[in-house]
């Protein structure tokens, strides 16, 4: 059963993280180049297989003893918070173009972009924090996944007109602030638990 709290928590937090990423605008240079729903194909794709081995890496973690899997998801997600505070904008990134537009080509080129920018990614592993905090798989791959598939969307269609109206830094420190309050709450949860 999906319980749409954990669902919509994951899905804020994911959301707000992965805006001011790389591949937010990895995604946006992409969708300006080509066909928004071929781009759309492999960034999905890609996204998906990397929510299912972060919510497998979470479930292993509550094997552990809750009080210890608490204290590693607190200090993961304060140093999360740490991270988007203090990380510096290192601008876009190159993108090779596909010799041809095809949808194999344009979709397997976004694909192995996401595929190899987002592995270790920031938002993979706070997807496997919040997959071991809420022992949930089903609810926290399906909020980390819409939450993923929508700022890819954003991206591709919309990003600049975004980036435009909303701050990237004030995305930034939301996202710091949902992930340093959730790293207080587990390690206060371990402290009186």
């Amino acid at each position: 059963m999906i319980s749409l709290t954990v669902t919509a928590v994951v899905f804020g937090v994911i959301f707000l993280a992965e805006l001011p990423d790389k591949t937010a605008l990895a995604g946006l240079v992409l969708g300006t180049r080509y066909r928004a729903s071929y781009v759309f194909a492999g960034v999905a794709a890609a996204f998906a297989l990397h929510v299912v081995l972060a919510v497998a890496a979470g479930s292993v973690l509550t094997l552990l003893p809750q009080q210890l899997v608490q204290v590693i998801t607190g200090l993961l997600f304060l140093g999360g918070a740490a991270v988007l505070t203090f990380r510096k904008d290192d601008g876009e990134e190159e993108v090779r173009k596909p010799e041809d537009q095809s949808f194999w080509k344009v979709s397997g080129a976004g694909f192995m972009l996401i595929l190899v920018a987002e592995f270790g990614d920031l938002t993979q592993i706070m997807t496997a924090n919040l997959a071991a905090r809420y022992d949930d798989p089903l609810s926290v791959g399906l909020g980390a996944v819409l939450a993923l598939w929508s700022v890819a969307g954003l991206g591709i269609l919309g990003g600049k007109a975004l980036m435009k109206r909303v701050p990237l830094r004030l995305i930034t420190r939301i996202a710091a602030l949902l992930m340093l309050g959730l790293g207080v709450w587990s390690l206060w949860e371990a402290a009186t638990g």
